[in-house]
Parts: C-alpha cells; sequence; structure tokens
C-alpha cells in the first residue's frame, strides 16, 4: 500500500513538472556562426517559440565542425527540455557519415522533435565565367579541366559538388570556408567560380545580377526565384542532396515534453508572420511528427553513406 501511495505521490509531482513547463527560459542552440541561413532560421522559430511557450527562447551559436561540436555537446545535455538544438543535415548526418569513428549517434542520442522544413540551396556562379546556365557552365568546365574553383562552406557544399562533378565528367578545384558567409566575398571577386549557397545574402546578390543563379536543389521551383530552374531541370538530376533542418532535444526526453514541443512547432510553422519570414530566408517550412524526423534523418544518413562510398570520399 506504501509503495503504491508513493508511486502516486511521484507521478503527482511528474504530472506537475509538466503541467507548468516551461517554468524557465528555453536555450536554442545554433552549431554555427552567424552568416549562413541556420542562424535567422533558428532565430525565427525561437522567436516564435518564446511568443507561444510565454517565456524566453535565448538562441546560442555554439559553431565548430560543421555543427558537430553543438550537437554532440547536446547529447550531454539534461533531458528536461530547456535546452534545444537546430539540427540539420550537416550535424545530424555529414558529421556522422564522414568519420569513421563518428563522436554520436544521430538517430539514438537525440530526441526527435519536429522538421523545420527545407533550404533553398542554389548554385550560383562568379559572372566572369562565360556561362549562362549550368549547361553552359558544364561545358566550360570541360573545357579547363582543373582550371575552375568551387567554394565550400560546410560538409553538404561538399557532398553538393562530388555529386555534380561525378555525374557530369567535370574537375574542378575544391577550396573550402569555415561557413557559408565567407564564400560570398570570393565569389564575388570571382577566386572562386562557384558555389552551392543557402543564403539570403547570395540570393540578393544575384537579384543585383553580381552572381549567376544557374539551379536550385528542390523538387520545384522556388517562389523566392521562380526564373531559376532545378537542378533537374537544368540539367544536372544526379545532384539528388537536399538540405533540411529540426528541432531536436538531449536523449530520452519525457514524452509529454516531446509533445509539447511538437505541438508548437508546428503550430510556429502555419503562422502566416514565421513562413513569410523563413521564406525570405531560403526556408520552406514543412513541420512534422517525431517519428518522421527520424525517418528523414535515418534515410539521409544512408544516402550520404552510400554517396561516400560510391564517390571513394576517405573517411576522417
Amino acid at each position: 500500500m506504501k509503495r503504491l501511495l508513493s508511486a502516486a505521490v511521484l507521478l503527482s509531482c511528474f504530472s506537475g513538472a509538466f503541467a507548468q513547463y516551461p517554468a524557465k527560459p528555453v536555450r536554442f542552440i545554433v552549431g554555427f556562426p552567424p552568416g549562413g541561413s541556420a542562424d535567422p532560421t533558428a532565430r525565427i522559430i525561437g522567436a516564435a517559440l518564446a511568443d507561444q511557450l510565454k517565456q524566453p527562447v535565448v538562441v546560442e551559436n555554439r559553431p565548430g565542425a560543421d555543427s558537430a561540436v553543438a550537437a554532440q555537446q547536446m547529447t550531454q545535455m539534461p533531458a528536461d527540455g530547456y535546452t534545444l538544438f537546430f539540427g540539420s543535415n550537416s550535424g545530424m548526418t555529414a558529421a556522422v557519415a564522414l568519420k569513421k569513428d563518428p563522436p554520436y549517434d544521430p538517430l539514438t542520442q537525440f530526441t526527435q522533435i519536429s522538421l523545420v522544413g527545407r533550404a533553398t540551396v542554389i548554385l550560383y556562379a562568379y559572372p566572369g565565367v562565360p556561362a549562362k546556365t549550368l549547361q553552359e557552365f558544364i561545358a566550360h568546365a570541360k573545357a579547363n579541366p582543373g582550371k575552375l574553383a568551387y567554394g565550400t562552406g560546410n560538409a553538404l557544399s561538399i557532398l553538393y559538388n562530388v555529386q555534380l562533378m561525378s555525374s557530369t565528367g567535370i574537375d574542378m578545384l575544391h577550396v573550402p570556408y569555415k561557413g557559408e558567409g565567407p564564400v560570398l566575398p570570393d565569389l564575388l571577386t570571382g577566386r572562386v567560380h562557384s558555389s552551392f549557397l543557402s543564403t539570403a545574402t547570395a540570393m540578393q546578390n544575384a537579384k543585383d545580377g553580381k552572381f549567376r543563379a544557374l539551379a536550385v536543389l528542390l523538387e520545384q521551383r522556388s517562389p523566392l526565384m521562380p526564373e531559376v530552374p532545378t537542378i533537374a531541370e537544368a540539367g544536372a538530376p544526379g545532384v539528388t542532396v537536399r538540405q533540411w533542418a529540426g528541432v531536436f532535444g538531449p536523449p530520452k526526453m519525457p514524452r509529454e515534453i516531446v509533445a509539447r514541443l511538437n505541438k508548437e512547432v508546428n503550430a510556429a510553422l502555419k503562422r502566416p508572420d514565421v513562413i513569410e519570414q523563413l521564406l525570405r530566408y531560403g526556408y520552406s517550412p514543412e513541420g512534422s511528427t517525431p517519428e518522421r524526423l527520424l525517418e528523414i534523418n535515418r534515410e539521409d544518413l544512408a544516402l550520404w553513406r552510400k554517396l561516400i562510398a560510391e564517390a571513394k570520399i576517405p573517411l576522417e
């Protein structure tokens, strides 16, 4: 009888704690510095959640190793719902697939909360390259093997280019950068001749004629730049990797808190003000169940491992 009473009291305490969640500010960790698309996207979601949860949501930038540093830290955080993670397939796929000894397992060491959406990634070219279309760019690259340079700001961009080169037979030089932001000035001056970018700044530069937009990595054209063909329409259907992001938590979060956060994230993604802001930064909001986010992560990880093996990319 005493055991039953103790269990009832304990259950009542837990239920009360869940009902009061959140009772203090929530931290929202981003594994990238300002300058790319991850930071403003996370801040848009964070502001909407703060409004809905009636508690501050503090966005913290913890850049390093394609967000793997922040992701690894997340696996050690308390599972109380007060520390969340803006995870993309940089940290939840690339950082794992490219390692001989991955620092964590994205499928088991995180709590999936909700998909946020897909990024509008566009292949841009330096206007000094004599090519107005992707097919012309490919022809120019084939006529000048090893002479064109492509810039990458993350592991996703590396794989986009690996797929582009392997599926079209072109050969270009790789120039890596620590984030998408630093790629922009070198693409403006022609130090690099092309780059896959998801930043709003890059899109504006293309609209201003400073970059040339060749193709978008989406299944359908983006409403932000409807004149730009999809990568398949442009003649490179072999580039199949897509960029996505979601909200994650530390492992073993209570189901009640996960359900509350899933409800709030999906509600935020349906708000007209949030949709407008996300589209401005190139993100198409989707939302999902926790189970669907896990499935997306699992499928993406399998695809990356397959592509890395086929391209014979050495593991770090």
